[in-house]
Formats: structure tokens, sequence, C-alpha cells
């Protein structure tokens, strides 16, 4: 069976293409207010925030910013809690719990707002998102979460039963699902791009391929060590996700790079997605492979991404697993050709949540362990705020925590080659069995 089309780009992100990508500008300054160590959406965000205070910013990046996670997402733009209410009361407590379920949709809200305020063209559009139950257990927690989302916050969500799914997606794999009607699908590419170009119009420096590779405390103000000279700060934020390393060793003991992977069907037909999706929704599936899935934004392709593999993987590799997952889902799609076949690093925390805080002084905003989209701006300009001493930095992220695990001692997450063998066997045995 043919893998690739013709014109296959293996490795290069389906979001790239045609893309006109705005080129880095600004020379490294000797000074600044608050230097931001990473240029994806956190950074970018964190940027615009601390200029709007007042504060001379300057953004610094170990490769081309944007490059990472921010344009190789699903492009899945919500925010809802990752966790159930009980979960994180046992985790953090009922107030907080509270309070993470209370910001989800005013984080929506503001994301909206600063692709609008910005002139953001990244094809937003408001399809809502449909987690779709793997077993009849996931769709019995999906009716206890969309009751607990009534009572505690101002997330719309409705249940969609299996005898209903019809309407959502043509599969019999799924027990049920439930819907969060005001997420949104975007280019996540070209939401960066919009970040860059908001950055540059205020005249705030974003340096390419300059890694930070010392960071020294003197007083209350920090020098940070570069290939392109050193700059003194007197706040620093870090902003690098799943691209964390060294010298931030704190950080890299807390939240290590998990990779997701994505694939790009060929063009379809427009009546064969009509047929597949008729919801015409993100969907994202409750079973521990994480498959997450989308038509483009132009109605022509099916997105599919997931847990092809918990460490490194050839493309092509990851392409097979990736599109015998789908065929899972939609059987009709047995032959399909792929065009593209990339990964990005998900940050991704013990405790499963993101967190903004800061270490000695040293601040960050960092762990969203797979939803990014929106609460990487969200919590980007909440830890510049603070860093800024205003009193807009308040969320109820600030009260999460970063954690180490005995799994995860050193600086390289070599536990997850153990991870991938047991979920890759005994977790989707399981989930499979559950299924039937």
């Amino acid at each position: 069976m043919t893998l690739w089309t013709d014109d296959a780009n293996p490795g290069r992100p389906y979001w790239w293409d045609g893309l006109a990508w705005v080129a880095p500008e600004g020379d490294l300054p000797d000074a600044c207010d608050l230097l931001i160590i990473g240029g994806g959406y956190t950074g970018l965000s964190a940027a615009l925030a601390a200029h709007d205070c007042g504060a001379r910013v300057a953004v610094v990046d170990a490769l081309d910013p944007g490059k990472g996670a921010s344009t190789r997402n699903g492009g899945m733009f919500g925010a809802h809690p990752r966790l159930g209410w009980s979960t994180l009361d046992k985790q953090f407590g009922a107030e907080v719990a509270d309070a993470l379920f209370d910001e989800a949709s005013t984080a929506l809200d503001w994301a909206r707002d600063l692709i609008e305020r910005q002139g953001i063209n990244c094809d937003l559009q408001q399809t809502g998102r449909i987690q779709l139950a793997w077993t009849a257990r996931h769709f019995e927690g999906q009716k206890a979460l969309a009751q607990t989302l009534a009572e505690k916050s101002r997330v719309r969500a409705h249940i969609v039963p299996r005898e209903r799914l019809s309407d959502e997606i043509a599969t019999e794999r799924y027990f049920g699902g439930i819907v969060f009607g005001e997420h949104c699908g975007i280019q996540p590419a070209k939401f960066h791009q919009g970040l860059m170009r908001a950055v540059q119009a205020r005249g705030i420096p974003v340096i390419a391929h300059c890694p930070v590779t010392a960071l020294e405390r003197t007083g209350a103000t920090f020098a940070a060590t570069t290939p392109q000279g050193r700059i003194r700060a007197q706040k620093v934020l870090l902003a690098t996700g799943g691209y964390t390393a060294a010298p931030f060793n704190w950080h890299v003991s807390r939240v290590f790079p998990l990779p997701s992977y994505i694939i790009a069907t060929e063009p379809l037909a427009a009546n064969l997605i009509g047929h597949l999706a008729p919801g015409r929704r993100m969907m994202v599936e409750t079973r521990a492979r994480h498959s997450y899935f989308r038509i483009s934004p132009d109605g022509t392709r099916i997105l599919f991404g997931g847990r092809a593999s918990m460490v490194n993987v050839a493309p092509d590799t990851a392409a097979r697993r990736l599109r015998d997952t789908m065929c899972e889902v939609w059987p009709e799609l047995k032959g399909t050709r792929i065009s593209h076949s990339w990964r990005g690093n998900t940050g991704y925390s013990f405790t499963h949540m993101p967190h903004v805080g800061e270490d000695r002084g040293l601040h960050h905003a960092m762990g969203y362990s797979g939803s990014g989209t929106v609460m990487a701006p969200w919590l980007g300009a909440k830890a510049a705020y603070r860093a800024m001493g205003d009193s807009r930095g308040e969320t109820g992220y600030a009260a999460t925590r970063l954690t180490r695990h005995w799994m995860h001692p050193g600086s390289r997450p070599h536990f997850l080659h153990a991870a991938n063998a047991w979920y890759r066997t005994a977790v989707d045995w399981s989930e499979n069995r559950q299924s039937r």
C-alpha cells in the first residue's frame, strides 16, 4: 500500500506550506527590564503584556522563533480544565479547583479578543470541539464532567449520546461524547506569525539563534550570556515549554518533552469529508492514545494527530501508525495517502497542569501538557504581569505546582522509553478490550 503522495514532505508541518515567515528583527540590547527566553506563544504574548506595562522588553530564542510547538500543534483552540474537579481538588484543594474551572471561559474569551485586537488572520473558526468516549466508563465520566462544568464554570458543554453520535462523526468506535461549543479551530502558524507582527510593531527586539547558555543573578538583577553577547535584565521570564534545556535544570526536571505526531492526508473529496465528519468539529478521544483530529481550515484534508510514540521516531514510522489509527476510526480512509508527517514537543508536567510562578526570581509559564494554544498566550501574559508587579497577573495557575518525580532524576526523560512500551502494550490492550 502506498503511504506517501508524490509531492509528500515528510518531517515538514502542513501549516508551514505557503507561510510568509516574519523575520526576527533587532539586535541584542545591553540591558532591558524583562528578558523573555522563548519566542513561541508564551513568550510573544508575555512581551506584548510587559511592553504595554511600560517595560523595556527583549525576546531571545535558541532557534527560529515559533518553529517549536507554536507552529506544529493541531490548531485546536479552547480552554477547559484538563483534569476533573475532584482530581484538582485532591492535588491542589477545592479553592484552586474552583478557580481553575472558573478561569477557563475567561482565558478563551481573552485569547479570542487578543486575535481581534491585534488583527491576526489565523483562520479562526468556531467549530466547537467534541471529546469522543472510547469506552462506556469514559462516557459516564463525561456526563459527570458536564454536570460539574454547569455547576462550577461558565464553560458551555453538552452530552451527545451514542445514538446521536452520527450527527458528529461517521464511525461505530465511540460510546458518546461531550461537545464544547465555544471552542475553535485556528491555523496555528498564522497565529504565531500574527503575534510576531504585533511584537515587532511595538519595536520589541526578537533575536533568533540566541540561546541563553548561562544566567547569573547579582543582587536584584540578572546577567544572561548568549552567543551574541551578554544582556543585563531586571527580570527574566522562561517561556521555553517542551524545548527547555540547560542551564534551566530546575525546570528541566519538572517539565519534560513529550512528542506529539500529526499527519495530513492527501486532498479528499468534499462529499467524503462531509460524510466522515458532518459536525465539522475539532475532535479528540478519551483513550490514552490521545488521538486528536480535524478538517483542515480549507476543508480539503483530514489532519490526524496523537501518540504514535512517546519517544522520537521517523516520520515514516509515525505516519504509518497514525494512518492505521485513523483507519480504525474511519475504515473508509484505508488506502488514503499521506502528504505530511511531523512532530513537535509538548511540555508535559507531572501534575498534567500548567503552572505560572518563579524560582529564585526567575519567572516561568509552562507545563501546558497538550493544551497550549489558548493557555500559552493567556499564561504568558499572566507571567509577564506578575513579573511587572501588575495585579492583572492573578491566576489560579499560580496555585498549581511543578513537581519532580523519581522516574525523572536527570535532564533527559529516559523513563519515556519504558512508558512508551507500557502504553503500546498493556494500556492500549486494556482500553481496546473495554471498547468492545
